[in-house]
């Protein structure tokens, strides 16, 4: 990896020039058991995933719907863990050397951590970035000025209630790229209103030229494609974790999560 680019850049970059859209996928770290979590997460690669976001299991999680809070306790329950999820990239990394990984996960942790010896573990484990769920822009500088000296990525989100002066704000800080959520509400929510996804992103595109994932309401190929036909990816994370819920076992959870990617993967190619 070159100094400038992350794998993040590189393979927005990639898709850039193939003209195609990023599926960035979501699990929960420790759904389903943790000796199951890497597995899972190569059946993402395998069934066509550009980016991995891997949930930090949380008691709180804050913006997450019922679906994500469930597959949050279900990992608790596991004994998942911040240095356990770190464990989890770096084993995942012995076999994947490109995918880009990146923690997504909330404050009370990192700080729990601390914030230098968290950006010194992602750079251990070979994580590209973190998306920090409920930390403000306003305390956001120290953390990505870390990142940073890391050649890592500090991810924001990006809401329909953004005001500009707040968008120009938070993509001075951000890098990697940008996550913008399609509606109010929480996860898995429904009422995907593309105009507004579509007027959005044009106006976040005055402030920024990284790249644009569209995130939260995504239920398969058609809201996939749809969400990413302005944007350059689309994020997809509630029906994974409920896949991964309703399955009786490791195997089951793997195919149904394989296949469900592999649909979005087909339909965004198409």
């Amino acid at each position: 990896m070159t100094e400038e680019q992350n794998r993040i850049d590189r393979r927005f970059a990639k898709l850039r020039s193939e003209g195609r859209k990023a599926l960035v996928t979501y699990i929960v770290a420790g759904d389903g058991g943790l000796e199951n979590t890497v597995d899972l997460m190569h059946q993402l690669v395998a069934s066509g995933s550009d980016l991995i976001e891997l949930g930090v299991p949380f008691s709180d999680p804050m913006a997450e719907g019922p679906v994500i809070q469930k597959g949050h306790e279900r990992a608790l329950e596991h004994k998942a863990s911040l240095r356990k999820c770190l464990a989890l990239v770096k084993e995942f990394r012995s076999d994947d050397a490109d995918t880009p990984v990146i923690l997504m996960g909330y404050a009370n942790p990192i700080e729990k951590m601390g914030a230098e010896p968290f950006a010194d573990g992602l750079k251990d484990a070979g994580a590209d970035g973190a998306l920090t769920v409920d930390l403000p822009a306003e305390e956001a500088g120290p953390l990505s000025e870390l990142l940073n000296a890391r050649n890592l990525r500090n991810i924001f989100l990006l809401t329909p209630t953004t005001s500009d002066a707040r968008i120009a704000e938070i993509t001075r800080l951000a890098s990697g790229f940008v996550y913008y959520v399609s509606l109010k509400g929480v996860t898995g929510a429904g009422h995907l209103d593309l105009d507004s996804v579509r007027e959005n992103l044009a106006r976040i595109r005055r402030h920024t030229d990284l790249p644009l994932c569209v995130g939260f309401g995504i239920k398969d190929g058609a809201s996939a494609k749809a969400v990413s036909a302005d944007g350059d990816g689309a994020v997809v994370g509630s029906v994974l974790v409920s896949a991964v819920g309703e399955s009786t076992d490791s195997a089951a959870a793997k195919d149904r999560v394989g296949a469900l990617v592999s649909e979005m993967r087909s339909a965004l190619d198409s």
